[in-house]
């Protein structure tokens, strides 16, 4: 099999036994394309500090990591750090992708503006470019237009999330894998006997808990809830953190709705909320296609999404789901008293039509697709 070498964003830590580990989800996907290739090498950046509970190590020997200068943020110093760095990076890139028979990168990111051009002007390699993002978000921020423009205009491969008109030929529409073959079984056998109680409703959200993945849209519309709709809700878990963490905290509990806010979780953890859930709140401003919504919808957890990017591609309004009218409280509310009014009976029909096609998210599909389409 051939070897790949992987570059991107993507945070790693050392954990408290002096190992490499990394965010879980690119981490696990990166794990799966051991059945692709038969070596992998990650070129990304080594954070300082505790690692979160959702961060991982690498399950074979196969894959290796290759650290990388960190940077990146918002401020000019940041900016600037990422063009101080540059060169440095490049020649790891170079070193790296060399040694490999394909390359992935994986964009949008800010080291992208230099490393984009390298790979299409400089590098004999073969490879293709992931990217994450909202393909046809509508202002994008410069640097990630520009990346954009670039992968539209080069020949290689290019996996996006959706399927757009007049999109070119080397864009390939791809999903963003996040489940195996045991957990889309175990997901099968329990959405056949969920069930939605009128007066024991869980909820969940997942994701950073800040304005623009609209964890503060969420509580405002728990807060315009009336009475009797409240006591329909036994339970809001909310995953994640943020800087702001203690004013979502005290803004929950003025809702009289129970909300528990547990941080950073293993991914078994999130897979449990998901279990026991029966509907998942995102409405995010932007967004490609986050893991996170076809994780919940494989174990009955219905999704209530912004209409953003891909994900009215698959979700599809009181089908499988419930898009909002409107990314504002408004628009939470009015869909979450769609979700409230559900009967059991149209529940458990949502559940079942939710995991249809859920197969395509598997990692299975997913190494499906890169070897026919990519290799």
């Amino acid at each position: 099999m051939p070897s790949l070498t992987i570059i991107s964003h993507t945070e790693h830590y050392k954990n408290s036994e002096d190992n490499i580990v990394g965010l879980g989800p690119t981490v696990t996907e990166i794990n799966h394309l051991l059945e692709v290739f038969d070596t992998i090498i990650h070129v990304a950046m080594l954070h300082e500090g505790t690692p979160p509970p959702s961060a991982l190590p690498y399950s074979s020997n196969s894959i290796r990591f290759v650290a990388i200068p960190t940077v990146g943020g918002a401020s000019f110093n940041d900016k600037i750090a990422i063009v101080s760095k540059a060169l440095k990076i490049l020649r790891i890139v170079k070193d790296e992708v060399g040694a490999g028979d394909y390359f992935q990168f994986r964009a949008p990111t800010g080291i992208g503006v230099f490393v984009v051009p390298y790979l299409m002007l400089v590098t004999k390699t073969k490879g293709w470019f992931k990217y994450a993002g909202n393909w046809i978000q509508p202002d994008p921020p410069l640097a990630y237009r520009f990346q954009k423009w670039l992968l539209t205009n080069q020949k290689r491969p290019v996996t996006i999330n959706g399927i757009w008109p007049e999109q070119p030929k080397h864009c390939l529409s791809f999903e963003n894998p996040c489940l195996t073959d045991d957990e889309l079984a175990a997901g099968k056998a329990l959405v056949s006997k969920k069930q939605k109680h009128t007066n024991h409703i869980e909820l969940c959200f997942v994701g950073r808990l800040e304005e623009a993945k609209g964890i503060g849209l969420l509580i405002d519309a728990i807060a315009s809830l009336n009475e009797s709709e409240k006591q329909q809700i036994t339970m809001i878990h909310v995953v994640g953190d943020g800087n702001h963490k203690q004013g979502y905290l005290k803004l929950a509990k003025q809702t009289d709705v129970p909300f528990a806010f547990y941080g950073f979780l293993s991914r078994l953890e999130v897979h449990n909320i998901y279990k026991k859930a029966h509907a998942i709140l995102l409405p995010s401003a932007s967004e490609g296609f986050p893991k996170v919504i076809a994780e919940a919808m494989n174990y009955g957890c219905l999704p209530i999404v912004s209409d953003v990017s891909s994900i009215g591609h698959y979700v599809k309004h009181q089908e499988n789901g419930f898009l909002l009218r409107s990314i504002d409280s408004e628009g939470v509310l009015l869909a979450l008293r769609e979700f409230l009014q559900l009967s059991s009976r149209n529940y458990s029909v949502m559940t079942q039509s939710g995991i249809q096609k859920i197969n395509r998210f598997s990692y299975a599909y997913y190494n499906s697709r890169i070897s026919k389409d990519i290799l």
